[in-house]
């Protein structure tokens, strides 16, 4: 029966897609039970070391060739990925979980939105803007959001926006294998400096099946499972699909480390939500943009 055939096929690189954000939230929240250990710099050490060293051994980066004017955007294009994971961990030590995705989200969301002219897009910049005023404690109590704590999200939400421009730049024709040398080239930045400020505890073999999991579930598995599933699915329904990632972070935070958000957090993540899915869907054509968190 060729119809139901074709609405599995149409439907399997979808689920492959939510997979793929399940494991790389479920990585977070495993990420954040290891903080009492090896806090957060110790943790983007050790993800990005396993994650890279994973990534290399699969995707072989050795084999590619970059022309001269791509190596300065793969340097930043590396920088961007490193520093992302560092401050995107350093923020998950002060507030929720999907609170720190929603405000990291707004990284990319603004580099869809960049250059907008329509009137409806000023609709998606107006409710972003909205959820970030109340995820953000701008002089008031009703959000209960560790001003530090956010301020490393959207930092980390900047470095994703630097992410994907440089991504652009840097080689996005050599697919994975660019991503795992850019991985590569933020580990050596990052991972001394994780391993200076954790100290020797981050060499304990005890903590090794643990950290081994955040980077299959963070880097290794989502990686490579959008890498099957994006050629098979338009644009707009992946960035639709992503959308979700905020609410999808929320639950993962509520199953697995307790963490409740208030009915006023809930909806600030409703409003970015809607403004992802919204652009997603409304926004003219653009090159792809590329996920990795």
């Amino acid at each position: 029966m060729p119809g139901p055939s074709r609405k599995a096929a149409a439907w399997l690189p979808i689920l492959v897609i939510l997979i793929a954000m399940t494991s790389i939230q479920s990585g977070a929240s495993l990420a954040k039970s290891l903080f009492p250990l090896v806090g957060a710099p110790g943790v983007t050490a050790l993800r990005l070391a396993l994650g890279t060293l994973i990534l290399v051994v699969v995707f072989k980066p050795w084999r590619l060739r970059f022309s001269p004017a791509q190596r300065v955007p793969l340097l930043l294009y590396g920088l961007a990925l490193g520093a992302m994971n560092y401050l995107f961990y350093l923020s998950l030590q002060r507030i929720p979980l999907g609170v720190a995705v929603a405000l990291e989200f707004t990284g990319p969301l603004a580099v869809a939105l960049f250059g907008s002219r329509r009137p409806l897009d000023f609709v998606w910049v107006a409710l972003a803007i909205l959820g970030l005023w109340y995820l953000l404690p701008l002089g008031q109590n009703v959000a209960q959001v560790d001003l530090t704590g956010a301020l490393y999200a959207q930092g980390a939400g900047a470095c994703w926006a630097v992410y994907i421009i440089f991504g652009q730049k840097a080689g996005g024709d050599h697919g994975p294998g660019s991503v795992a040398l850019c991985s590569l080239i933020g580990a050596l930045v990052f991972c001394p400096i994780g391993a200076w400020q954790t100290g020797s505890v981050l060499f304990n073999l005890d903590i090794l099946p643990v950290a081994l999991a955040v980077a299959i579930l963070s880097t290794a598995l989502p990686y490579s499972l959008e890498i099957i599933a994006l050629p098979k699915i338009p644009a707009r329904t992946f960035g639709t699909l992503m959308s979700l990632e905020p609410a999808m972070a929320a639950l993962s935070g509520m199953l697995f480390l307790g963490e409740h958000l208030s009915g006023v957090q809930w909806l600030a993540l409703a409003a970015i939500i809607a403004a992802s899915m919204g652009s997603a869907l409304t926004i003219r054509p653009k090159p792809r943009l590329e996920s990795l968190s």
